[in-house]
């Protein structure tokens, strides 16, 4: 069955496999100890520190390992902001970053900081621009964070020209590069750095920290004497040399397969278009990391096309608001301001073979079809005559109603006004902000507005019949 979502996580590589068995005999002893095993378990894990820095391109006593890509992110956010505490509170994240440096600036915020947070384009690219009027409107910051690759649309940052920005201005900035890492050494003049082992075949539970020196740092107590302090605890060290010796085997092996990828990438970019009507892919299509695409497709449920695809034997995953324990789009999407519904993220793992590619674009078709059909499709269901020879006017009411049955309720009923006429969409589900204005567009209509629902809960979507 081919896996189709390499972004979530990546088989074991072979190479972290056999390093990983290989350290276990020398590695399972106290790293901090003088005895002749601890000895070894320290040569074993400074090696695994000197390769993960060459490939970062640091020095190794900048890189530190982690329990997760996560807790990297955690400990670099709250250890910045703690040591420019003097200088500033206010940190700047992207709206598109990972949701563990979201979280990080929420307990921020919860913990009296300022947090600004900079808006992206449609591509879901961060303007180095924007940076800088973000960072010149207040008193200073502490922080700045931006991801060098998003993970889910594959859309490359200027990671190079943001440093630059906030090197200008004497802030520090923190990469997350556990999308990138696996294909190319981050650019750019930054300050500190944060990645994940799983992200690119190594083991889960190791993750980089990389605090450039001068870049002023204070871990959060509770600390030791391990990893400089900033990652407590007893050293994984069988993990880390495996994430190591896997990092550095992918990299050799990342200009050939990431160009072969790409190729791949591109027809589904081309092809998908085509075989499905209705469906938008988004993100950036020239700054994009060469193993990702993401496209979203009208009147469909996330959730059920995921499954749908599953059955037909690909993996793959989803920022549909209807794939999500909370029912709301994905903020990366909402970022964007793109469609949302029956979002669909395919994520090729290097190996990938061509015709697994031609046959997911062979099911795909089928498997949207059979999903539209079963949420009765726009024209499965009469209303109006099609013709333009209703009301002038006319509101409907899908409240409680999840994505996309509001866009579909839309689509079904325009045919009742006459060109120029208005549909109102009253909706209580935040995917409709996205959704609704994105079918417009899709479909040749004018979204007038939005406005709070003045008869009860929910939003008044306006739209004008232009066809």
């Amino acid at each position: 069955m081919p896996y189709f979502d390499a972004a979530s996580s990546l088989p074991p590589h072979r190479i972290a496999r056999e390093a990983y068995l290989a350290a276990l005999d020398d590695g399972w002893a106290d790293p901090g100890r003088l005895h002749r095993e601890g000895r070894r378990a320290r040569l074993l894990l400074d090696a695994a520190r000197e390769t993960a820095a060459e490939e970062v391109g640091c020095r190794p006593d900048e890189l530190v390992f982690t329990p997760s890509g996560t807790r990297a992110l955690h400990t670099g956010v709250a250890g910045a902001l703690a040591g420019r505490a003097r200088v500033s509170r206010r940190l700047l994240v992207s709206a598109v970053e990972h949701s563990a440096v979201l979280h990080a600036a929420q307990a921020h915020a919860d913990a009296g900081g300022v947090v600004r947070e900079i808006g992206v384009d449609r591509a879901g690219r961060v303007a180095p621009d924007a940076v800088a009027e973000a960072l010149d409107e207040g008193p200073g910051a502490a922080l700045v964070c931006v991801q060098s690759a998003n993970h889910e649309v594959g859309t490359r940052q200027p990671v190079a020209e943001v440093a630059d920005v906030c090197r200008a201005r004497g802030v520090p900035l923190l990469v997350d590069a556990a999308q990138s890492l696996g294909w190319e050494k981050p650019a750019g003049d930054w300050s500190l750095l944060a990645a994940s082992a799983h992200k690119w075949g190594g083991p889960g539970g190791v993750g980089l920290l990389v605090v450039r020196k001068g870049a002023r740092f204070a871990p959060r107590a509770p600390v030791d004497e391990r990893e400089s302090g900033r990652a407590p605890g007893f050293e994984n060290i069988p993990a880390i040399v495996a994430a190591a010796a896997s990092l550095r085997a992918v990299r050799a092996e990342a200009a050939a397969e990431g160009a072969r990828l790409a190729a791949l990438v591109d027809r589904i970019r081309d092809e998908v278009p085509r075989l499905v009507p209705d469906v938008a892919v988004v993100g950036d299509p020239v700054h994009r990391l060469p193993h990702i695409v993401t496209f979203s497709c009208l009147y469909a449920d996330g959730e059920a096309l995921l499954h749908a695809l599953d059955r037909a034997g690909f993996s793959v995953s989803s920022g549909s608001s209807c794939t999500s324990s909370t029912l709301t789009p994905s903020h990366v999407l909402v970022a964007m301001g793109v469609l949302s519904e029956g979002n669909v993220r395919v994520s090729l793992p290097p190996g990938t073979a061509e015709e697994e590619v031609a046959r997911f674009l062979a099911v795909l078709p089928d498997a949207v079809a059979g999903v539209r059909a079963a949420l009765a499709p726009p024209d499965a269901v009469p209303g109006g005559d099609g013709e333009g020879n209703g009301p002038g006017s006319l509101t409907l009411d899908a409240l409680g109603k999840l994505c996309p049955l509001p866009v579909i309720d839309l689509a079904r009923e325009i045919g009742r006004v006459p060109v120029g006429g208005t549909v109102t969409v009253l909706a209580d589900d935040p995917a409709a902000r996205l959704d609704i204005p994105a079918w417009c567009a899709m479909r040749g209509h004018t979204f007038v507005d939005e406005r709070p629902n003045p008869a009860g809960p929910g939003t008044a979507y306006r739209v004008r019949r232009d066809g």
